[in-house]
């Protein structure tokens, strides 16, 4: 009986193991995990004012608290605002913090407006003395996705 108890205990403990695939979330369109392509070469084309069908990988920094509207991605040392084509899907509005995050869609470079950096600022539950001082565009990289998978 006691062989018994340890031998489910053990078989319990690797059934657990971390490296076990995590499974993958897929919002908008269905993409894949293959292909996906070097940030510094999008980014590269992208500052020479290219626009790049693209799919690249980065870290999850936040994501609109309201809807699931946009995120901000960590990619390589660049954080890019990302939004979704035609409004038409959302990510989860809270939990995908720090996840990995694969996107597939358009990369440019883009000014984000006064009035729209105010938005963005209010959906994240900035305060009020916050959002006022943002009185100048950004001039950055952004990413409309086709679809995203987050794992």
């Amino acid at each position: 009986m006691n062989k018994l108890i340890i031998y489910i205990t053990i078989l319990s403990f690797f059934s657990c193991n971390e490296n076990q695939p995590r499974e993958l979330n897929f919002y908008g369109d269905k993409i894949s995990i293959n292909n996906i392509i070097d940030f510094n070469k999008v980014k590269n084309l992208v500052e020479n004012q290219v626009n790049v069908e693209t799919k690249i990988e980065g870290t999850i920094l936040s994501t609109c608290p309201k809807k699931g509207c946009w995120m901000n991605v960590k990619v390589d040392q660049d954080t890019i605002l990302v939004r979704f084509k035609d409004y038409g899907f959302f990510v989860p509005k809270s939990g995908a913090e720090n996840k990995r995050v694969i996107m597939q869609g358009q990369a440019k470079h883009d000014t984000i407006s006064v009035e729209l950096l105010r938005h963005y600022a209010e959906d994240a539950g900035k305060p009020l003395q916050e959002i006022e001082k943002i009185t100048q565009p950004e001039y950055q990289i952004s990413f409309l996705a086709d679809g995203v998978i987050i794992n």
